[in-house]
């Protein structure tokens, strides 16, 4: 199990291919930070080697940082939520590799972190992010809204500064796909944020592609809520209403006029409009027993391979 908190602050941060970032990040961090009990935990999801490499390199340098590599690519969040666990602060706070979040806006977050607030976010005050990229966050951040009904789902972003005695409530085996702000939802409703800078890129590119967005926000549907079930029972039951009405229709038309209803267009649109929604309703009950799949296989969130720097228990997964 994790260690039971100490004042301080710890930073987590998910790696993924950023060997030019990480070195300037852990020293800005260190600056921020600087009079305060911190540690930055590096947790590398599934890089090449030289990412690893680069990550023991500044575990040696510093003391104060901790590397943990995973066996396998777990997706950014089951990489936060490895890092989350091994914290050993009172205070954690998470952001990207890639320098769009500026480590020095971190004091104001925690200053933000009142008595009655558990959890801030960092919200950009401008998203230095291509035209699709902010259309794919914000469509996450409705299905945060409306499937999970997270009240703050706008607040949302990759900056975050919360307790870390929340853990405590996703401590169970998790499986995969996981959201670490669906599982703050499950702690607390205790959310504020507050606005930060958000810079450019400071090297290569985002490996969210749109494929990625669309994939995490089925997972985040299909694995926190039921309303997708919901829907497509609705959508269900609407088809058939529909197709009552078109059945007395083509009764009634066949009893007034004597002819039938227009030929094979007319049939091959309503099996069209049939056979899809059979489909996604197949697809959508599909996608809950692959969950559970997995979760009888006993499939953890990630695995952690190797850990340098500070030796602590591993948690959970």
């Amino acid at each position: 199990m994790p260690v039971d908190p100490v004042p301080g602050v710890s930073v987590v941060v998910p790696v993924y291919r950023s060997t030019d970032t990480l070195p300037v990040l852990v020293e800005r961090i260190g600056v921020a930070l600087a009079g305060v009990p911190h540690e930055v935990v590096l947790v590398d999801d599934g890089s090449p080697a030289a990412t690893w490499a680069v990550v023991r390199e500044l575990a040696a340098q510093h003391a104060h940082v901790m590397g943990v590599r995973l066996g396998r690519n777990a997706g950014q969040h089951s990489a936060l939520l490895a890092g989350v666990r091994t914290a050993r602060y009172e205070l954690t706070a998470t952001l990207d590799d890639d320098l769009q979040n500026p480590p020095e806006e971190l004091p104001g977050l925690l200053a933000a972190l009142t008595d009655d607030v558990d959890v801030v976010y960092g919200r950009p005050r401008a998203v230095a992010q291509r035209r699709w990229r902010r259309g794919g966050s914000n469509g996450l951040r409705t299905v945060m809204s409306g499937v999970l009904g997270v009240e703050h789902a706008a607040l949302l972003s990759s900056y975050r500064v919360f307790r870390t005695a929340l853990r405590d409530g996703f401590a169970a085996d998790l499986g995969p796909g996981v959201s670490l702000d669906a599982l703050l939802s499950w702690s607390t409703s205790r959310f504020t944020a507050r606005d930060v800078a958000h810079h450019d890129r400071a090297a290569g590119r985002s490996n969210y592609t749109f494929r990625r967005l669309f994939r995490f926000a089925i997972d985040i549907a299909t694995g926190y809520s039921a309303l997708p079930l919901q829907v497509a029972t609705t959508v269900g039951l609407v088809t058939a209403f529909f197709g009552v009405v078109l059945l007395l229709w083509v009764l009634g038309r066949l009893l007034l006029t004597g002819s039938s209803a227009p030929g094979f267009p007319f049939l091959a649109s309503m099996i069209a409009i049939f056979s899809g929604v059979q489909l996604m309703t197949l697809g959508v009950i599909g996608e809950y027993l692959a969950r559970m799949h997995f979760r009888v296989m006993r499939r953890p969130s990630y695995v952690v391979a190797e850990r340098v720097g500070r030796s602590l228990p591993e948690g959970p997964r």
